[in-house]
């Protein structure tokens, strides 16, 4: 028997008042019906099942902020349930509360010791049912706040905080997996260096403030040319970024090179009083790392993608030129692959 008074979906975590969803894992029909009527009287949404085991399988489809469980059924009991939820990762804490007719103080103690947060006697009591969901309200939204601000630290510490992109730090610390993650899987990974050209006549002419504008627009057109989820964008150092494209061999890093480059190109970006076009030059270098060949490292790609990116500031700016890392590369001149 399941039930599911579901409207749309909540996402992960949210247990805002009524708008909480519990799953009951309850055996006796008739427990079931009162404990559901109960619930969704108090407003909350109501998936009921049978036994823990399915309890289980449906906590791995989706997340439910509160379950209520039966300490004995079939297949998998109350206590047996709550402590495989604490052993799975789940997209939020899962407070659990157990429905039982055992008050005796070893079997309460034993059923917190499984891991359940709290319990209910049977019969249930509705006043007593609702009272110790609020607490659950409680623990939950208290548990939401410090993931989101745990969240948030991290992010800020991986973000540049003028561009909006990831930062230098976390460059250097991802770039060398994703090239482990192209030999692990024989893919081909590709690095497009960008520099803003004549960014020092920029702040000169038109001040700071216009710099800071122009590094934040090329950020952001960078961010919202490649493909999201997938390339990723970073601030090497001031006007430099680097963009990590996985996956792209060096025809189509190329490509997306170009394509950067063009949109940044036509761009009017707007500065105190004004508005500008910023240009900037590009090095793309490519990598695919097939066994026996491991492939270059990433102080070797990043070496030839800033070779190309010279030769592009040499070759009069606002181009791409690009360079294959083969194992003759370092001796192999960059070629300037597609002028402006």
């Amino acid at each position: 028997m399941e039930n599911a008074a579901h409207a749309a979906k909540d996402t992960p975590g949210n247990c805002g008042a009524a708008q909480c969803e519990v799953l009951v894992a309850e055996d006796d029909a008739v427990t079931t019906l009162v404990t559901r009527r109960f619930l969704q009287k108090a407003g909350y949404r109501v998936t009921t099942v049978e036994n823990g085991q399915r309890a289980l399988e449906l906590l791995a489809e989706r997340f439910y902020p509160i379950v209520l469980t039966d300490w004995e059924m079939p297949e998998l009991d109350g206590p047996e349930l709550c402590r495989r939820i604490r052993k799975t990762e789940h997209a939020g804490y899962v407070y659990t509360i157990l429905l039982t007719a055992r008050t005796s103080r070893d079997h309460i103690l034993a059923g917190l010791e499984a891991g359940a947060d709290d319990y209910v006697t049977k019969p249930v009591d509705e006043a007593e049912l609702i009272a110790r969901l609020k607490t659950a309200h409680r623990i939950i939204e208290l548990e939401q706040r410090l993931r989101a601000a745990r969240e948030q630290a991290v992010q800020l510490s991986i973000t540049d905080a003028l561009t909006g992109v990831y930062n230098r730090r976390h460059f250097m610390v991802e770039f060398p997996r994703e090239l482990e993650r192209a030999r692990r899987f024989s893919t081909p990974v590709s690095i497009v260096m960008c520099d803003v050209d004549h960014f020092k006549k920029i702040n000169d002419e038109h001040g700071h403030q216009a710099g800071d504008d122009v590094l934040r627009e090329v950020g952001q057109v960078l961010k919202s040319t490649v493909r999201p989820n997938v390339d990723w964008v970073a601030r090497y150092g001031g006007e430099e970024f680097a963009v990590v494209l996985p996956g792209a061999d060096h025809k189509g890093a190329l490509i997306v090179a170009e394509r950067l480059r063009s949109t940044l190109a036509a761009r009017d970006i707007a500065i105190p009083g004004a508005s500008l076009r910023a240009t900037a030059s590009f090095g793309v270098a490519s990598d695919r790392p097939t066994w026996p060949r491991e492939g270059a490292t990433a102080d070797e790609l990043l070496s030839y993608a800033d070779l190309c990116l010279y030769a592009s500031k040499r070759a009069g700016r606002n181009c791409v030129t690009g360079q294959e890392a083969l194992p003759t590369a370092p001796d192999v001149p960059p070629e300037h692959a597609i002028p402006s």
